[in-house]
């Protein structure tokens, strides 16, 4: 929890909201981990991916508007709970 009050504090550094947030996860290319990701991502967000060479990872990332720094952690806190995700 301690990395999420980091993120926050940092967050809301920027007092300008809502903006543009670059959400970027490592996923491993298996049991529909990078559907797992994606269906918590911003709806409205603007989704890519990226495979490695070998295919054993996709990279993910997502361009969205985000009302407040807290949904920002709220959304990375979630998806880091999915066995085998990384954040970036």
């Amino acid at each position: 929890m301690q990395d999420y009050k980091q993120l926050l504090e940092k967050l809301k550094e920027n007092k300008k909201w809502p903006q543009l947030y670059m959400f970027k996860f490592i996923a491993p290319n298996e049991d529909d981990k990078v559907k797992q990701v994606v269906s918590l991502l911003p709806k409205k967000g603007k989704v890519s991916y990226k495979h490695t060479k070998n295919l054993k990872f996709v990279s993910i990332t997502c361009t969205a508007s985000m009302p407040n720094a807290q949904s920002i952690v709220d959304i990375t806190s979630k998806i880091n709970q999915i066995e085998g995700i990384m954040s970036l």
